[in-house]
């Protein structure tokens, strides 16, 4: 019987160790913050947890000018989408003009293609079992009207 709880454990321990195994570390890197005051509220989100108060989150106090690099910690295979949002005024939304211009910095995967609000599809990017290192750009709105 002994032999059995032991045989039981090593499968355990096995079955731990291949779950970690699965998961590695993701650095996002953002270019181009600026030193607004307030608060870039990052996180990494999967398709159910995309646009929503949940998934993995890391807050950057104060954040200056330049670049900005958070790295989430054993983060499982799949697909992710990270969402930025340069707080300034600390109230967790994020502020628009009149015509539905965000106020605030931002940044999103594939951001840069962007012509409208994201759909996870626009955004998301597989994330190996190995993890990932990816790059993205903030963007502030400067007052001014597209095309005007």
């Amino acid at each position: 019987m002994k032999t059995k709880w032991v045989a039981l454990g090593a499968l355990l321990m096995a079955l731990v160790g291949a779950g970690a195994a699965q998961a590695g570390d993701v650095t996002v890197t953002l270019t181009g913050v600026q030193a607004r005051g307030g608060q870039l509220l990052i996180s990494l989100q999967t398709r159910e947890q995309f646009m929503q108060p949940t998934g993995l989150g890391e807050i950057v106090q104060n954040p200056t000018a330049g670049t900005t690099t958070v790295t989430f910690r054993d983060v499982p295979a799949g697909d992710y989408a990270v969402s930025v949002l340069h707080d300034q005024n600390g109230d967790g939304q994020m502020q628009v003009s009149e015509i539905g211009i965000p106020t605030e910095g931002w940044a999103m995967s594939h951001g840069a293609e962007l012509r409208g609000p994201p759909t996870f599809a626009q955004v998301k990017v597989a994330i190996p079992a190995a993890g990932a290192a990816l790059t993205e750009p903030m963007f502030y709105w400067d007052g001014r009207i597209p095309g005007q």
